[in-house]
């Protein structure tokens, strides 16, 4: 704010002189880096990598922004990021666009804090003024720092309730900084002083526990208080000690005991001083009300058994037991440095029907992943049942027939997604699972004694890793918003620090329902850091000869029945597809190896270069296509990954091995599937057809009939899905990028069977397992499997799209489709560079355009051709086929 007193002529014109100059210089240093993270994270704590990544957008409104230079700053005093000789790491002016840059400075030190800022320079070569301050802080760093003992209460792996633990101690300095570091075997909630510490669910994420353990950091400060405090930790199952018994055998896993952890206090002083409360010997346990968990099933609480204050520091702990020391689970204990699983929303029920006097059936009015918080006033021993599920049985009770299958019961003592809670009766009493989530809509309440139950008793907690969201949809036909969303919630339901293929039957992570939907995932979030880990675990289970197991994390299941390149080419479709979105190559770098061992390992056992090796067109409409024609295809782009990768990473003896591959492969494959007079593959269906197009099997000179005839063949299956997953992960993109984005629109804005619409015409709000809602079998009804519509609708009408050439949508390629039947369109996808907006609009017989290119890209607009029309650009007219164009808002009309 500037204020005058214009008491002459004189000294207005001075006073407007300094104005306009100091508008001018603000105006030239506007331009500014914002949304600084660390690893992909904001102010991280608790990270072990010794070289971080730092990224960063430019926020500039001028079109044609770019950044041509850099600095970063990094220091352990915040204060000494404002004088470059004091910091620990000055990068210098570094010329270069990149707003994703690894630390290289001096080795970092565990348990540090690090500040750290960055200025940039614009097309201009002006300088910015430095960023906000940003930080990140170190954790153990290696496996030698940790000081905390692993602890249990027993060894009994059948002993089902959970166990308290506890422990008090005395603070009386001044304190600086806590740190609670704790892993565990298993799953884990951190009290101190009565307080849960964090908003953390499902603690810490699921690996193969032998071979990887997570641990998790939290700051504590404010939690210590002067005098006594105390630590209570209490532990559940989770996969590491699974209790309930299904087809998978994990009650069998050979790293199956009873939970355990470790943990470390670290405290801080103002006198510079630290102090370590550790997990040992002195600890206290006590079994807990939870008399039951399984991340399978469900919770079985009793309140009657509830020992208030338990955490606290006066709690009179003097019947609790010692507790006794336990081996780690595994030599690898390592930061969970990931968005966490979280309750992220709240849903309210929308109805409450009373069945009879002790059943009640609760409706959330849309399917979830998650639990269920019921609040309820009744006397003590009252039993009540909460039996969570999707559908419905005519009667109104609750129906699990869809989701059991596989469930293999050894008694009626655990029954499938249903809590059991036995009420105090102490007032009003409200439960909420612990260590379990489930999938459902539904709630059937029973009790063993009459309740009066209303619908404000029960909300649904939609649980999930919660990852930012990145991308928005709209559009003129609510069916297609409406897919876009039930993809979204099937997503995010699927998504629990790694990606599952339902939250309810199995809870797996099947590696086909993975790479079908990772484009789906990136363009509407932002999964990067839970990608990375799950790669990391692919990592831990590949065999020595490159093959991986079909779901990952494994006990052992999978290796034999459901791997192959149809759904195990994970290894090289993600790393690719997270290298495309944020133009980040460690990943792809990470897994090389891996990529690498799993094709040559095809390589093999395959030598002609065609493979019989995988699962197929899982749950098609009718058609069946051979197994061979797309487990080929999917070794295809493994090889085409790998030698893009080896070129990327500067190995160019490999990519020429890799490419000769994928060459043989490929001739292979056009001599067996392809008839060349005809362009038809195999028998001409859908899948037959699409997939190779999709993948880039189909030599350039046949690409214009083979495209044709699947438009044909689509045309003749009245413009309806004759696919399974592998091929509806191609039969829309193959449509729209070959000539034919009217015929795929029509396919995906279908409302009858078989078509998704047809599920969002009869309720659902989330994507099926199934085209044929009345399927007796392979009907969950939350499945990502056929999500890859989710990304289309961002590729194949809105055209976002990333270039490989510049990865991050460093440029992005804006290829829309002014499809007949949609009268409007929006797409945005916020990106590592910033939001990228692609909007069209019909005006009359023409087409109104609007894109928007976030500072520090480019894009390459391929224009679309619409009928005896010209085209403008910002009101000039062009007649390029496409254009290049540099960071802003630019408005196309075809007229």
């Amino acid at each position: 704010m500037f204020k005058f007193d214009f008491k002459s002529k004189k000294t207005l014109s001075a006073a407007l002189f300094i104005l306009f100059t100091t508008i001018s210089s603000y105006a030239q240093t506007s331009f500014h880096p914002v949304n600084l993270q660390t690893e992909y994270l904001v102010n991280p704590i608790g990270l072990d990598v010794s070289k971080p990544r730092f990224s960063w957008k430019m926020a500039d409104q001028r079109n044609g922004a770019a950044q041509t230079a850099y600095q970063i700053l990094v220091a352990t005093d915040s204060a000494a990021l404002s004088n470059e000789s004091q910091v620990l790491w000055n990068s210098d002016w570094q010329t270069s666009s990149s707003s994703l840059v690894t630390y290289s400075g001096e080795p970092l030190k565990p348990f540090t804090k690090y500040f750290w800022r960055v200025a940039i320079a614009d097309q201009q070569q002006h300088k910015s003024a430095a960023s906000p301050i940003a930080s990140f802080e170190t954790g153990m760093m290696v496996m030698k720092n940790w000081n905390g003992a692993w602890i249990s209460d027993v060894s009994n792996i059948n002993l089902k309730p959970a166990p308290y633990f506890r422990k008090t101690f005395e603070e009386h300095k001044k304190i600086k900084s806590a740190r609670a570091y704790i892993a565990a075997a298993g799953l884990y909630e951190l009290y101190i002083n009565g307080e849960k510490i964090g908003n953390h669910r499902l603690d810490p994420m699921y690996t193969r526990f032998d071979r990887r353990t997570l641990y998790v950091t939290y700051d504590v400060t404010a939690n210590l208080k002067d005098g006594k405090n105390a630590i209570g930790v209490l532990l559940g199952n989770g996969w590491y000690n699974h209790q309930s018994t299904a087809v998978w055998d994990f009650h069998k896993a050979n790293w199956r005991n009873r939970p355990a952890f470790c943990l470390d206090l670290r405290i801080t002083y103002e006198d510079g001083t630290t102090a370590i409360i550790s997990s040992g010997k002195d600890w206290k346990t006590s079994l807990s009300p939870v008399i039951f968990n399984s991340i399978y099933t469900a919770e079985h609480y009793d309140a009657r058994l509830e020992q208030t204050g338990w955490n606290t520091p006066d709690f009179d702990d003097s019947k609790w037991k010692d507790v006794y020391y336990r081996s780690a689970p595994s030599s690898n204990i390592v930061a969970q440095a990931m968005h966490p699983i979280r309750n992220v929303q709240e849903i309210p029920a929308v109805s409450c029907t009373k069945l009879d006097d002790t059943t009640y059936v609760f409706n959330l009015g849309r399917n979830i992943s998650g639990v269920s918080k019921f609040t309820v006033d009744g006397p003590e021993g009252t039993v009540i049942r909460l039996k969570h599920g999707e559908r419905l049985y005519k009667t109104g009770h609750v129906d699990l027939s869809n989701i059991d299958a596989h469930y293999r019961p050894t008694d009626n003592q655990d029954p499938f997604q249903t809590d059991i809670v036995t009420l105090n009766g102490k007032g009003k009493e409200t439960f909420m699972p612990h260590f379990d989530y489930k999938g459902f809509q539904y709630v059937e309440v029973t009790s063993s004694k009459p309740l009066h139950l209303q619908k404000e008793d029960l909300k649904g907690e939609f649980m999930h890793s919660d990852v930012p969201a990145t991308g928005s949809v709209s559009s003129s036909n609510p069916i297609i918003d409406k897919i876009w969303q039930a993809t979204n919630n099937s997503y995010l339901s699927n998504l629990f620090g790694y990606p599952t293929d339902c939250p309810q039957r199995e809870k797996n992570g099947w590696t086909g329902d993975a790479q079908i939907a990772i484009e789906t995932g990136l363009y509407s979030f932002d999964g990067i850091t839970v990608y990375e880990k799950w790669m990391a675990d692919h990592r831990d289970e590949q065999q020595p000869n490159g093959v991986l197991p079909s779901i990952i994390p494994t006990d052992g299941w999978g290796y034999e029945w459901g791997n192959g390149p149809d759904w195990t080419s994970t290894i090289a479709i993600i790393p690719w597809n997270i290298y495309l979105f944020y133009g980040d190559s460690k990943l792809l770098n990470d897994c090389y190896p891996n990529i690498k061992r799993y094709v040559d390992h095809i390589n093999d056992v395959y030598p002609t270069g065609l493979t019989t090796w995988g699962l197929g067109d899982w749950v098609p409409v009718k058609s069946k296509s051979p197994v061979e024609l797309t487990s080929t295809c999917y070794y295809y782009a493994d090889a085409v990954i790998l030698a893009k990768a080896a070129k990327i990473l500067g190995k160019e003896e490999e990519f020429n091995t890799y490419t000769a591959l994928a060459e043989k492969i490929k001739n292979a494959f056009n001599a067996k599937y392809l008839n060349n007079e005809t362009g038809i593959y195999a028998d001409g269906v859908q899948t037959e057809l699409s997939v190779p197009l999709y993948w880039g099997l189909v030599p350039e000179n046949m690409k214009t009939k083979v495209a044709a005839n699947l438009a044909h063949r689509v045309a003749a299956d009245n413009f309806h899905l004759d696919v399974g997953l592998l091929g509806q992960k191609a039969i829309l993109n193959a449509l729209s990028e070959n000539g034919y984005a009217d015929i795929a629109y029509r396919v995906a804005a279908q409302k009858d069977f078989p078509s998704w619409g047809w599920w969002i015409e009869n309720g659902a709000t989330t994507l099926y397992e199934n085209w044929n809602i009345g399927s007796a079998s392979d009907i969950s009804l939350n499945h990502i499997m056929f999500g890859e519509i989710g990304a289309w609708i961002y590729k194949g009408l809105g055209g976002i799209k990333p270039d490989a050439a510049k990865p991050g949508f460093k440029n992005v390629i804006l290829e829309p489709h002014f499809v007949t039947g949609l009268e409007h369109f929006e797409a945005s996808h916020n990106g590592p560079f910033g939001e990228i907006v692609s909007s069209w609009k019909r005006k009359g017989k023409g087409v109104l355009y609007t894109v928007t290119i976030p500072a520090n890209s480019t894009a390459t607009v391929i224009l679309p051709q619409v009928a005896a029309q010209q085209v403008e650009l910002n009101g000039k007219t062009i007649a390029e086929k496409s254009i290049s164009l540099v960071s802003g808002t630019y408005e196309f009309k075809w007229k």
